[in-house]
Parts: C-alpha cells; sequence; structure tokens
C-alpha cells in the first residue's frame, strides 16, 4: 500500500504502548529490540511479548539483559522473550549477533542510543562514538539482518530518531570531528538525523523486498539511562519541573514530559498499527506521522524537544540538538 497523505492514529502523546497495540495479535512474529535492558527498550519489548511475539533483547549488558527479560516473561506469560549481546560500537560484536540469528525476522526496533558525550570519544575504527553507536551500529545491524527480515515477507524497522535531529545535518566532511571543534550536541544531532535517513533510504532499497522503515521520536523522558551525560545542573531542573508535573522549558522552548510506557508508544505503533502496512520513510511522533515545520516553527513551537534536544548553553536561541 502507498499513499502521500500524513497518517493520523487514534493515539496523541499520552497514550501508552499497551494501549497504542491492544487487539494486535503478534503470535508467530519474531521481533529484536536494541538496549531493551531498560527503560523505552523494555517497555518496547513488553508491548510485544504481551502481544504474543517472540521477542529477543540485544543488549551489551547480558545479566541486565537476563533480570529484564524474567520481569518480562513474568508480566505477560510469554516465555519467548530471549536475550543476545550486542555492542552497536563493536563490529565483531554485530557480525557474530547476525550471523547467529535464524529464520525470519518481523520487526527490528533499532532503539539502543548514547546522547551528548560530555568530551570526544572515538572507536577503535575512529567513528565518533555517538555516530557510530547511533546510526552505524544499527545499519550494520540491519543490514546482517536483511534477508532474514525478508523471508518475513512484511517485515518494519523502527530508527528511533529525536527532534535532536535539528540541530545538525551529517557532516560528511568531518562526521568524526577531525577539524572541527567536537559539540556533544551537535555530534548527536547529526546521528539523529541519520537515524532519519536511515529509514527513508532502507525504504526506498528495500520496498520491494517487503521491508520498510519509520523514524520516530519518542519524546522527553527523563527517567532513562539517555539523559546520563546531560549537564548535572540542567538535568535537575528538568527532573524537579517533571516531578512538579509542570512543563519542561528549556532557553524558553517549552515541551511535555512523557512516562516511559509513553515514550515507547510511537515505537510500539509503528512497528504494529495496521495503518502502516506498507508505509515506511516517514517519521512519528506522539503516535502520529509528524508534520513538516517551517524553519522558524523549529525554534519556537512546543513541544519541539526531546530528552536529546537540550540547546548547548553557547548555542544561538532556535538550534536544537
Amino acid at each position: 500500500m502507498t499513499t502521500t497523505q500524513r497518517i493520523h492514529t487514534p493515539f496523541g502523546e499520552e497514550s501508552t504502548a499497551a494501549e497504542v497495540i491492544e487487539g494486535v495479535d503478534l503470535a508467530g512474529k519474531h521481533a529484536i529490540v536494541t538496549g531493551a535492558s531498560a527503560g523505552l527498550g523494555a517497555e518496547t519489548a513488553r508491548a510485544f511479548a504481551g502481544a504474543g511475539a517472540s521477542v529477543t533483547l540485544a543488549v551489551r549488558n547480558t545479566d541486565a539483559g537476563e533480570r529484564t527479560a524474567t520481569d518480562i516473561r513474568k508480566a505477560t506469560g510469554n516465555d519467548a522473550v530471549h536475550v543476545g549481546r550486542l555492542d552497536l560500537a563493536d563490529k565483531a560484536s554485530i557480525t557474530a549477533f547476525t550471523r547467529s540469528w535464524s529464520g525470519p525476522l518481523h520487526i527490528l526496533v533499532n532503539n539502543a542510543g548514547v546522547m551528548a558525550l560530555p568530551t570526544l570519544e572515538r572507536t577503535p575504527d575512529g567513528w565518533e562514538l555517538q555516530f557510530a553507536s547511533n546510526h552505524l551500529g544499527h545499519f550494520a545491524l540491519a543490514v546482517g539482518l536483511h534477508d532474514a527480515l525478508a523471508a518475513a515477507g512484511n517485515a518494519r524497522i523502527v530508527s528511533l530518531s529525536s527532534r535532536g535531529h535539528h540541530a545538525s545535518p551529517v557532516e560528511f566532511d568531518d562526521i568524526n570531528f577531525t577539524s572541527r571543534a567536537y559539540d556533544p550536541w551537535l555530534a548527536y544531532g547529526q546521528s539523529k538525523t541519520a537515524n532519519v535517513l536511515f529509514a527513508v533510504g532502507a525504504t526506498n532499497r528495500w520496498a520491494t523486498d517487503g521491508i520498510t522503515a519509520n523514524a520516530v521520536h519518542p519524546g522527553v523522558i527523563m527517567s532513562t539511562n539517555l539523559s546520563r551525560y546531560m549537564v548535572p545542573d540542567q538535568a535537575a531542573q528538568l527532573r524537579a519541573a517533571e516531578a512538579a508535573g509542570e512543563l519542561g522549558s528549556i532557553q524558553g522552548a517549552p515541551f511535555r514530559f512523557k512516562t516511559i510506557a509513553q515514550g515507547a508508544a510511537t515505537s510500539v505503533l509503528v512497528a504494529t498499527s495496521p495503518q502502516l502496512e506498507g508505509i515506511g520513510g516517514r517519521y512519528f511522533e506522539d503516535n502520529n506521522e509528524a508534520e513538516k515545520l517551517t524553519p522558524a516553527a523549529v525554534g519556537s513551537s512546543p513541544g519541539t524537544l526531546s530528552t536529546g534536544a537540550c540547546r548547548h548553553p553557547s548555542r544561538p536561541r532556535g538550534v536544537k540538538a
């Protein structure tokens, strides 16, 4: 199915993962969720398992993954919850994971990520670590699982991005900050732009194989590990506002906080909703396809920031990460 109309669903910013997947039957289907030992990934995996899917938690820390898998099995009554080791910054780890997979794969959620590393870090191959983990690792994972996705006949990839992609395009001339000063939010922003472009490119190339990909912005969720590298004072202010039930605000741009259950909802909806059958190359937030923003609206529209969209203190208003 193809359509040029923007996708609207009955759900909104306060909908939870459990609500958007209600009535969906995933029995007989297989799903992989990266970074699923906690936070959004764990909640996404829980929703899939509750709908009957066989779910693999692809994680760096397998001990933490096993604890989460045990909790999901108990909560859902679904014993088909597995754990696989995956380090997205390590090519050998990705290769080992993809080679160990057998059978069809119906859903791949590229959820894992790192945000705003305070100092420049590179992989052994020389790639800036945020770009390597957030984009290159997931790219290699999807390519390695292509045949399994194609075997499913109608597979979906969910690429977790952020409104932080407004901070930067992919700077192909200097992805790794070799000739420009490192900025943690620009580095994060270009990795999130790459996540969106991946969804477009994968759909363009693989739709004929029965594979579609969409990007999602989960929202502002302060209770996940993604915010661990934020400036402590800024993080504390945001958490205080969240605890008080207030709107968050970063340099004058307001947004609403989400719970983990609400933050995982858009990923779950994009992965499972019948409305998205055959739909790919789109960008979703608050459980609906996002509206296109004008350059002026990017800096002023309520709710335009994610946890990963906190502006660098020296950056002019209207430029996001």
